[in-house]
């Protein structure tokens, strides 16, 4: 990130975490009453077990439940009553998320939840209630939620700095113009409202300065659209890869960025009219870190990326150096009178995105702050909340205030962002679902809530007022979005496009998806038996999947191949020289169009049906998410990634799918002068149908010998069930039976059952006649021939016919190609 950016982000965070200290307004002295708590110093750490008499028990407290004479042995040791306390969260929010997932709610919603039952709504009022001898909550004592919120600070810190890390704010300047247009009007709009609004106020009601002073932190919270919720709510919604996904991912980013522009004059406008000694010491504190980050951290980084070998993680010492320098900074940050969050996220935003520096934070951190931390965080905000609590006359106004002031907002925004998707003609729906995305609340908003109130900035009535907007986001926006945005309706009612419905001699439009390096000598290879030629030619998109590790942002990439050199770096340059060498070769009758997706793996296959739909393409080839070992054909290695996306795209595909199982004897560019045998297994039909069309197309090359297997039931023929798929089989037969198409036989198999079945293709594998199998998928097809073998099958993706031609039970080198004709549907669901 470059500096000009970071010393906007330092005036920025002055905007909005330095507000009119509590001196100034006096509202610290009207916000608390004296109160004196008596606490055991130095605390005792360990306990000497549940059951010691040590600790007096006082006779007067009933008790039930049996939860404070449980809580009571605990709560005067630390560790225990801290042991206890995160079993108690983990366990509510898990309990608490089962229940919501059956209405579609996200963790989120959840973890909110269980800080209401935890608190004030819930537990601790039984608990409070059943033992009338205690005034103080005995299983979240007071001695042990300063411990409680360190803990579930430091872990919103670190939250912080890995986003900081996964997010690359270069990529607003290759943002389009609508996620621009959007970004900015979400900001500009609600903030020019509620302004107005805050000065009708301060007219009519006469507003006193802490109140003007707590209606200016809401606004200035209220306005934003931050990254990291509108990242955390479409993961949740598992569409961040989607277009709508992109949109708003890229909107928020823009937005952010706005608001640091925006702020920026009127943070140093605020700056002057106060003391200008203290605050000018420390913006200029926070501008030195920032050039220090910049100009010594990120070097320090970037040599520790070079010493790492390629393909090695970073040493142990490199993180532990990283982890004390997240935690410094927000010292620094400290001393600057900010938040302790925004060291760590200039910190973050300065460390080498991707591997393996930013990779390997990710992965080791990721999970604890994530799964365990945040959790704490956001169950213990809300566990402040006190739900029946009578709001003070003097704090009635700011908060009817609050309330007038944050539904300004939430209109102006809603409707700000529907300005620039209904100009670019985007649908009534997906506009208004992408509003309510941008309007959404979450963790960001919850932390500067939570901080307010305890450094007095907001009073009770507002904090709980904003908390509750939070809940209702929470509850209310996950629902609507499903309901209105469905990412696969989009190839509902689409045209047919597979092989069979092309005009002979067309132009064969292919997407081959590439997982790792293996798959491009095995897909060029494919591609050039195909026999492309100028009369009869491919368009070949190629599409490079790299998973998404340390970003939060999906990036899409279209390669322009004849601009490209060695010069320009790329995560594809592989890629891009083998199929250009590849198009070369077949200089006019192969054009080659190369893009890059960088997902998560369970995004990805939105990305390749996207594409695919985009270009109307006849057939998408994906690889087998095996490997095999080109020596002995044993298994080298797994990846249930590529598995599960494979599985995704036969699922929602716009066009026919082909499975490739590569076992390293696809021909070669040049054909040897043996040639190459492919046989093709059928069954019958539309998926084998589908088969035998591809096939039909590689014997045009005089070098490719075909074989066409049919096995057929003795009792199956112009009796058939279904006599139109038995007269599409046959009319897709007869140019092979009849011998007019290049060198092709035909040979016709009787089989009654299964095990006749597997017997003919045992006797396949065992000969190792052929080269490659093409077989149909024959999705949900059922026949005699292989009645009770689908309960056998290891990969219901290939087919009861592919599952056994791939199976690693079969030493032989013969690669295996299935294909499954497009599906119509008219609507898909989850």
């Amino acid at each position: 990130m470059s500096s000009p950016l970071l010393l906007i982000f330092v005036v920025t965070a002055f905007w909005i975490f330095s507000a009119v200290t509590p001196d100034q307004t006096g509202m610290q002295k009207r916000m608390t009453d004296p109160v004196t708590i008596c606490t055991v110093f130095p605390p005792r750490v360990n306990s000497l077990g549940l059951w010691n008499k040590s600790d007096s028990w006082p006779v007067h407290v009933k008790d039930p439940l049996g939860i404070v004479h449980f809580t009571f042995r605990l709560q005067n040791y630390s560790l225990p009553i801290l042991e206890f306390e995160i079993t108690l969260i983990y366990v509510v929010t898990q309990l608490t998320h089962l229940f919501l997932k059956l209405f579609g709610l996200p963790v989120f919603a959840a973890q909110l939840l269980a800080g209401l039952l935890l608190g004030d709504l819930g537990l601790d009022r039984v608990v409070r209630h059943s033992s009338r001898g205690f005034s103080l909550n005995p299983i979240f004592p007071f001695a042990n939620q300063e411990v409680l919120n360190i803990i579930s600070l430091s872990g919103y810190t670190l939250f912080t700095f890995l986003f900081g890390v996964k997010m690359d704010v270069g990529l607003v300047y290759k943002t389009g113009r609508k996620a621009i247009y959007t970004g900015a009007l979400t900001l500009i709009v609600p903030l020019i409202a509620a302004t107005a609004t805050l000065l009708i106020l301060t007219f009519q009601w006469s507003l006193q300065a802490d109140e003007i002073v707590q209606l200016l932190f809401i606004t200035s919270m209220h306005c934003l659209s931050p990254s990291p919720v509108i990242h955390c709510l479409l993961t949740e919604l598992r569409i961040l890869n989607s277009e709508l996904g992109r949109l708003a991912l890229s909107s928020a980013l823009v937005s952010d960025l706005s608001s640091i522009l925006l702020t920026g004059v009127s943070t140093l406008m605020t700056v002057m009219q106060r003391d200008p000694d203290k605050p000018l010491i420390d913006l200029t504190m926070m501008i030195v870190f920032t050039l220090f980050v910049h100009y010594v951290c990120r070097p320090v980084m970037l040599w520790m990326v070079r010493k790492t070998p390629e393909g090695k993680s970073v040493k142990d010492s490199y993180i532990l150096i990283i982890l004390l320098a997240v935690f410094g900074s927000g010292l620094i940050s400290h001393a600057a009178r900010l938040s302790i969050v925004v060291g760590p996220l200039i910190l973050g935003l300065a460390v080498p995105d991707g591997p393996p520096l930013g990779a390997t934070l990710v992965r080791k951190l990721d999970f604890m702050v994530n799964r365990i931390f945040m959790p704490v965080f956001v169950t213990t905000s809300m566990m402040r909340v006190v739900v029946q609590q009578e709001v003070p006359d003097g704090d009635q106004t700011a908060v009817r205030a609050t309330a007038i002031i944050t539904l300004v907002i939430f209109l102006s925004k809603f409707a700000a962002s529907l300005v620039t998707p209904l100009c670019c003609k985007m649908p009534l729906k997906h506009a208004v679902t992408l509003a309510l995305v941008m309007t959404s609340k979450g963790v960001v908003e919850i932390a500067g809530y939570t901080i307010a109130r305890d450094t007095w900035i907001i009073v009770h009535g507002v904090f709980n007022y904003m908390m509750f907007t939070v809940v209702f986001s929470a509850i209310v926006v996950p629902p609507l979005v499903k309901l209105l945005y469905d990412p696969k309706i989009k190839y509902a009612g689409y045209q047919q496009r597979n092989l069979m419905n092309d005009k002979p001699n067309s132009d064969l439009r292919i997407l081959a998806c590439i997982n790792r390096a293996d798959n491009t000598p095995a897909i060029i290879n494919l591609l050039d038996a195909a026999c492309p030629t100028r009369e009869s030619s491919i368009t070949l998109y190629v599409l490079h999947l790299i998973e998404l590790v340390a970003r939060s942002m999906p990036v899409f990439i279209a390669h322009d191949i004849h601009k490209w050199d060695l010069s320009n770096y790329s995560y594809s340059d592989n890629v891009i020289r083998s199929f250009t060498q590849f198009m070369r070769d077949n200089e006019g009758a192969v054009s080659v169009n190369v893009f890059t997706a960088v997902s998560p793996p369970q995004y990805m296959y939105d990305d390749i049906c996207t594409l695919a739909l985009d270009k109307d393409t006849s057939l998408i080839i994906l690889p087998f998410h095996r490997k095999w070992s080109t020596s002995d054909g044993s298994i080298e290695s797994e990846n249930q990634n590529v598995r599960d996306l494979n599985r995704r795209v036969l699922k929602t595909a716009p066009c026919s799918v082909a499975i490739l199982v590569n076992r390293g004897h696809i021909r070669c560019t040049n054909s040897s002068a043996e040639g190459y045998r492919v046989a093709v297994v059928f069954l019958g039909g539309k998926d084998d149908r589908e088969a035998l069309t591809f096939a039909k197309r590689m014997v045009k090359d005089a070098c490719i010998s075909l074989t066409v297997i049919h096995l057929v039931d003795a009792s199956d023929h112009e009796e058939s069930h279904n006599k139109w798929e038995w007269v599409q089989d046959n009319e897709m037969l007869k140019e092979v039976k009849q011998k007019s198409i290049g060198y092709v036989s035909y040979v016709e198999e009787n089989v009654q059952d299964g095990t006749r079945t597997t017997r003919k293709i045992r006797s396949l594998m065992d000969d190792n006649e052929y080269d490659l199998f093409i077989v149909g998928r024959r999705y949900k097809v059922k026949s005699p021939q292989t009645l009770g073998l689908e309960d056998w099958s290891e990969f219901p993706e290939l087919g009861v016919i592919g599952d056994m031609l791939s199976s690693a039970e079969f030493r032989c080198k013969s690669s295996v190609l299935v294909i499954q004709q497009q599906q119509q549907r008219r609507r898909w669901r989850d």
